[in-house]
């Protein structure tokens, strides 16, 4: 139980991909980390590019930064969806000024360009978006996953073993 203790926060809309959303989950709670879902609306079904749901236990206005110790962006389509909300741009804006760790897989990265977090960043997403990372200031690899700090991101599921070794290391030293 490496997360003991360990809150963290997953964001949740639809059209989410279906492994980047419960493959990390699921291996943050086998650490014993507490992690709930918030989405648009507290309590909402949302479902997954391949059909499979996920319930929000909060909405995105609900969720403080200081009570959770990480923060996690599934990919899929649901991050051009999550970008469009200001309280979760101020909530990444939040774990990024206090160094927490923000993971983030695929599209994800779109979300982390609305908030205006990557300038100087060293990261991975989908080769579908470099440009747009890129373009926000960031330095792109195609590497499965790349560790810039407290920020962890990786490019797809085939990726998420690797993802999630290091994301959880990243928990640990916190």
């Amino acid at each position: 139980m490496r997360l003991k203790g360990k809150k963290v926060v997953s964001l949740v809309h639809h059209d989410f991909e279906d492994l980047e959303l419960w493959y990390p989950i699921l291996r943050l709670r086998e650490e014993g980390a507490v992690v709930h879902l918030a989405g648009e609306k507290a309590e909402d079904e949302y479902i997954g590019k391949y059909g499979v749901p996920a319930k929000s236990d909060y909405s995105y206005s609900d969720i403080k930064g200081e009570e959770y110790d990480a923060i996690l962006v599934p990919g899929g389509w649901a991050p051009d969806k999550i970008r469009r909300f200001p309280e979760v741009l101020s909530l990444l804006q939040n774990f990024e000024e206090n160094k927490k760790p923000i993971g983030q897989i695929c599209h994800a990265g779109w979300v982390l360009i609305s908030a205006k977090i990557l300038q100087g960043k060293k990261v991975t997403s989908t080769p579908g978006i470099k440009d747009d990372m890129e373009n926000a200031g960031a330095t792109w690899y195609d590497e499965p996953v790349v560790v810039d700090g407290h920020l962890v991101s990786s490019r797809r599921p085939p990726d998420l073993p690797d993802y999630m070794r290091e994301f959880i290391k990243v928990i640990e030293q916190k």
